[in-house]
């Protein structure tokens, strides 16, 4: 999978609300209500990366969740990351 340019990232970011470039990753922080909260977005973010084949970091801290993705074997972000992204915040 083919990295995308500088202009395609920012691009996709536009549609991405609270993303943030972070070197060669994309990342966004998740609030919830509690601990228990935070654990079942995780459990459906690890669902649907699965799903997909295309594994985020995940950083659990009580109730915030920050997931980062990047395509490690590509070297930066593909479209795998942007389509990964999306289907999270349709959680």
């Amino acid at each position: 999978m083919p990295l995308l340019t500088s202009d395609q990232i920012q691009k996709e970011l536009a549609d991405l609300k609270g993303w943030q470039l972070d070197g060669k990753e994309v990342k966004k922080t998740f609030e919830f209500a509690d601990f228990v909260h935070a654990m079942g977005f995780s459990q459906s973010v690890a669902l649907l990366a699965e799903k997909a084949n295309h594994h985020p970091d995940i950083d659990i801290r009580w109730n915030k969740v920050t997931i980062a993705l990047s395509t490690h074997s590509a070297g930066g972000l593909t479209e795998k990351d942007f389509n990964l992204a999306k289907a999270i915040e349709r959680l």
